[in-house]
């Protein structure tokens, strides 16, 4: 019995990673730009191993600039040899500022390229921002896709998350939702408190996910995903029904991002 019931668990989880996939590949392709940067920030939650990932490097080629911009966000934080060589085409980006980031990027992760690419720009070799035209060309094209044109460049800040090898630390989704103007001020509160380990903070996020501000769901999800604590992911699944998009992708990478961390436990307990 004990062994049918594992076995029932484990077909039951692997129906949810496969419904949570499934979520972001659809929002990856959507017509509307801002849904398919919605699952490109929601991804830096995700493994890195998970196939879906894999798709950050196809978004580099996306026609939209601010899906691409979240894409390099988002391949900034793997030192995976895959998101190295995604990082130095997008140095041939024609929009400056995707190529800049890129150069940026790849200067954080110490690969020469990085550094050629910021040196050419401090001897004005290479541009980092479009001119008014191009850019307001792109926006007025934008404005056929998507309800409002946000444009905007935060600051990225370390919040305190210790690294861990294969997973991203969701600068991306973070920066997401403190860069949008909707976002409350206990969304940022459920943010910054992340990083807070203690039971309270851990039960107050659970609650928060009941929140009827869709901002506060989303910033829970996201904390709650970065605690790397499997037994959340139970707590998570129910936001794969959410009304808003940015919960529920970020619920899909979330679950997603805990399963990956619950298989390594699980293989290396048979190791021992």
């Amino acid at each position: 019995m004990a062994l049918a019931s594992a076995g029932g668990m484990r077909a039951a989880a692997a129906s949810t990673n496969d419904r949570c996939e499934d979520l972001l590949r659809q929002a990856l392709e959507n017509k509307n730009p801002d849904t398919r940067k919605q699952a490109v920030v929601a991804l830096s939650l995700a493994a890195t191993r998970d196939p879906v990932f894999a798709r950050l490097e196809g978004v580099l080629q996306d026609q939209d600039v601010e899906v691409r911009l979240a894409a390099v966000a988002s391949l900034a934080e793997v030192k995976t040899d895959s998101a190295r060589a995604a990082l130095r085409k997008a140095l041939e980006d024609d929009v400056p500022e995707v190529s800049f980031a890129a150069a940026k990027a790849l200067w954080a992760m110490q690969d020469p390229a990085g550094e050629q690419a910021l040196l050419a720009v401090l001897g004005r070799q290479a541009k980092t921002s479009s001119n008014y035209i191009s850019k307001q060309k792109r926006d007025a094209l934008r404005m056929l896709h998507t309800p409002r044109v946000l444009f905007l460049f935060a600051f990225r800040e370390g919040m305190g998350f210790a690294p861990v090898p294969g997973l991203g630390q969701g600068i991306g989704s973070m920066e997401a939702l403190l860069t949008d103007p909707s976002v409350s001020g206990r969304a940022t509160a459920a943010l910054l408190l992340g990083k807070d380990k203690g039971p309270a903070t851990l039960d107050a996020l659970k609650d928060a996910l009941l929140d009827m501000d869709w901002s506060v769901r989303a910033a829970a999800v996201h904390s709650l995903a970065l605690r790397d604590d499997p037994a959340l992911k139970w707590n998570l699944e129910p936001m794969l029904d959410d009304n808003k998009t940015p919960v529920r992708l970020r619920a899909a990478a979330g679950v997603l991002r805990l399963s990956a961390i619950e298989e390594e436990q699980d293989k290396r307990k048979v190791d021992k």
